[in-house]
C-alpha cells in the first residue's frame, strides 16, 4: 500500500526508460494492477517513436518487418501471442490449435533454392543430409547445460571439432565434399543470425542449452509487429510516455528534493539530455544491453556495483540486419520458402577471411521470400549477423544493390538477370540507442550473468530496503533472451516486483 511519510501518505512513483515492449508492458501491468495506489507511471522514450526493436516498414507499400520478425513459439506459454491473439492480429493459421501444438524449435525453412557460387542447383539431397547432421549436432551442443565440465569453450569449436570427425568417415569424391563443407556453411551462418552473434566460437557451450523454445510453429503479423506496440500505447493513458527524451544519466541511492508538485524528496532523479530532470521513487531500465555496454559508466550515478559491470561486459550482444529486396520477376519457384547461395571453397573448418569487408555479402545466411506473393509481391528478406552485417550499414543502397545483383548473377548463372528495383534494409548496429540487435551468452559468461544483469539496486548496500532501479529487457531473461516474448515477460517481472512490494495488486484476476 501506499507508505507514510510524517502525517502524510505517499503514493510511489515510477518512471521507467525505454519505450520498448519491456517498457511498455511494465507501464501496462503497473497502471492496471496497481493503478489508483501509485502517484505516476511515466516512460521515457530516447527516440520519437515507440517499440524499439519492434519495428515495421514499407517497401512500395508492402509492410515488412525492420525489427523483430516473428512470434518465436506462438502458443499458450508465450504472453505475446496471448496479446497478440486477444487484440486479433493474427490470421487463423496461427491460431489455430494445430499450430500452437507443433514442436519443431522455431521456423521450418520449407523448399528452398540452394544455388553454388559458380551458378549449379544443388540437389537437395545435400541440403537435407547437412542439415540434420547440423541441427543433430547443435542439439548435442545443448547437452552440456548441467555438465560440470565442457571439452571446450565455444559451440563453434564443439561443431566444428564434430564435423571434422564426420569428414573422415565421408565417402565421397573432392567436389561433394566440397560441396558439403560449403552448405554446412550456410548453417554456421544461420546460426550466427539466431543468437546474434558474429561467430559461434563466441557463444559459451556450457549455458548454451538454458535458452528455452516454446511449442508453436513460428507465425508473423500479417499488418506488421508495431500493430502490438500500437494496442499497448493505446491502453495506456495519454501522456504517459514522452518521446525525445534520452536519459543521461540515472542520479540513485540519493535524497533529492523535488520542490513543485510534491514538495518532498525522492531516491531517484532521472536526467535528460535536455536537461530536464524527473523524479521518482522507482525507476525501471529497459535499455538495450548495447547501449549500457557503450554508456554503462556514464549512465548510473554513482555507477553500477562491480558484478553488474562485469555482467554488462561478459554478455555477448550482436548485430543481425535485414536485406529487403523486392523484384519484378521472380527468379524462384512460386513454393519456394528460401533462397540460398554456398560459396566455393567455404568452409567451417576453414579460417574466415580476413578482407570481410571485400565479401561482405557471403556472410549473408539466405532469403527468406516473403509469403503469400498476393500480398507481398517477389520480396526476398537476406540476413546477415556480425562484422559484416556492421560493415553494410555504411554502404549505400545503390551499393549494397549492386553487389546483391552480381550474387544474383552468378549463383543463377544468368548475367541478364534484372536487378531488384527496390532495397530496405535495417541497421541497427547505427542506431545510437540500441548499438546492436539482441544478447547471447558469450564464452565466459553464463546465465549467472543475466541474473545479475536482472537484479534490482536497492539504496545502501540493504536488500531489505525498496528497490531503487530495476532492470528489464531481453537481455535480463534468463532462458527466453533475444526474444520478444522475454521482453514482455521481463517488464512484467519487474512491474510485479514493486506490485509485491506495496502489495498493490488490486485483484489477483486484474487483466494482463
Amino acid at each position: 500500500m501506499e507508505r507514510r511519510v510524517g502525517r502524510a501518505l505517499v503514493r510511489p512513483r515510477v518512471l521507467i526508460v525505454g519505450a520498448g515492449l519491456a517498457g511498455l508492458g511494465a507501464a501496462q501491468r503497473l497502471l492496471r494492477r496497481g493503478g489508483r495506489h501509485l502517484g505516476g507511471v511515466r516512460v521515457l522514450e530516447a527516440t520519437g517513436r515507440a517499440g524499439g526493436r519492434i519495428r515495421s516498414g514499407k517497401l512500395r507499400g508492402k509492410v515488412i518487418e525492420i525489427g523483430a520478425h516473428w512470434i518465436h513459439g506462438p502458443s499458450k506459454e508465450n504472453p505475446v501471442f496471448q496479446l497478440a491473439s486477444e487484440h486479433g492480429l493474427l490470421d487463423e493459421a496461427a491460431m489455430s490449435e494445430e499450430n500452437q501444438q507443433v514442436e519443431i524449435g522455431g521456423h521450418p525453412l520449407g523448399p528452398s533454392a540452394c544455388f553454388s557460387s559458380r551458378g549449379q542447383l544443388l540437389s537437395p539431397d545435400i541440403l537435407d543430409s547437412m542439415g540434420l547432421l547440423f541441427f543433430a549436432l547443435l542439439e548435442e551442443a545443448r547437452e552440456f547445460v548441467h555438465a560440470a565440465k565442457v571439452p571446450v569453450p565455444s559451440v563453434g569449436e564443439y561443431l566444428k571439432e564434430a564435423i571434422a570427425r564426420k569428414v573422415r568417415e565421408w565417402s565421397d569424391d573432392e567436389e561433394t565434399k566440397r560441396l558439403k563443407l560449403a552448405v554446412l556453411n550456410l548453417f554456421f551462418k544461420l546460426e550466427c543470425c539466431v543468437s546474434g552473434t558474429h561467430s559461434l566460437d563466441l557463444v559459451a557451450l556450457g549455458p548454451f542449452g538454458e535458452y528455452t523454445m516454446l511449442p508453436g510453429l513460428d507465425c508473423t503479423f500479417p499488418n506488421g509487429y508495431e500493430g502490438l506496440i500500437d494496442c499497448l500505447m493505446a491502453s495506456l493513458p495519454k501522456g504517459t510516455v514522452q518521446f525525445d527524451k534520452p536519459v543521461k544519466t540515472v542520479h540513485w541511492n540519493s535524497s533529492c528534493l523535488e520542490e513543485a508538485p510534491a514538495g518532498r524528496t525522492f531516491g531517484v532523479q532521472v536526467e535528460c539530455e535536455d536537461g530536464e530532470k524527473f523524479f521518482a521513487d522507482h525507476v525501471i531500465v529497459t535499455v538495450p544491453l548495447g547501449f549500457l555496454k557503450e554508456h554503462g559508466e556514464t549512465f548510473f550515478n554513482p555507477p553500477l556495483p562491480s558484478r553488474k559491470v562485469a555482467a554488462v561486459e561478459k554478455l555477448g550482444f550482436g548485430t543481425n540486419n535485414k536485406i529487403f529486396v523486392e523484384f519484378e520477376q521472380p527468379f524462384w519457384e512460386p513454393d519456394c520458402q528460401v533462397v540460398e547461395v554456398a560459396w566455393d571453397g567455404e568452409s567451417p573448418l576453414a579460417e574466415p577471411p580476413a578482407d570481410l569487408e571485400a565479401i561482405w555479402y557471403q556472410k549473408i545466411a539466405g532469403f527468406v521470400v516473403l509469403h503469400p506473393a498476393e500480398r507481398y509481391g517477389h520480396i526476398l528478406c537476406g540476413f546477415i549477423a556480425g562484422k559484416e552485417a556492421e560493415f553494410m550499414e555504411t554502404l549505400t543502397d545503390a551499393e549494397v544493390l549492386s553487389a546483391l545483383t552480381e550474387v544474383f548473377r552468378r549463383a543463377t548463372g544468368n548475367p541478364q538477370l534484372a536487378p531488384p528495383r527496390s532495397i530496405l534494409r535495417s541497421k541497427w548496429y547505427s542506431e545510437p540507442y540500441t548499438k546492436g540487435s539482441y544478447s547471447y551468452v558469450a564464452v565466459d559468461s553464463s546465465g549467472d550473468d543475466i541474473d545479475a544483469l536482472a537484479q534490482p539496486l536497492h539504496e545502501g548496500t540493504s536488500d531489505s530496503k525498496p528497490p531503487q532501479v530495476l532492470f528489464a529487457g531481453e537481455a535480463t531473461h534468463r532462458t527466453f533472451y533475444s526474444t520478444t516474448h522475454g521482453a514482455l515477460l521481463s517488464g512484467w517481472r519487474e512491474a510485479d516486483r514493486l506490485l509485491d512490494i506495496y502489495d498493490m495488486s488490486e485483484s489477483p484476476h486484474a487483466a494482463l
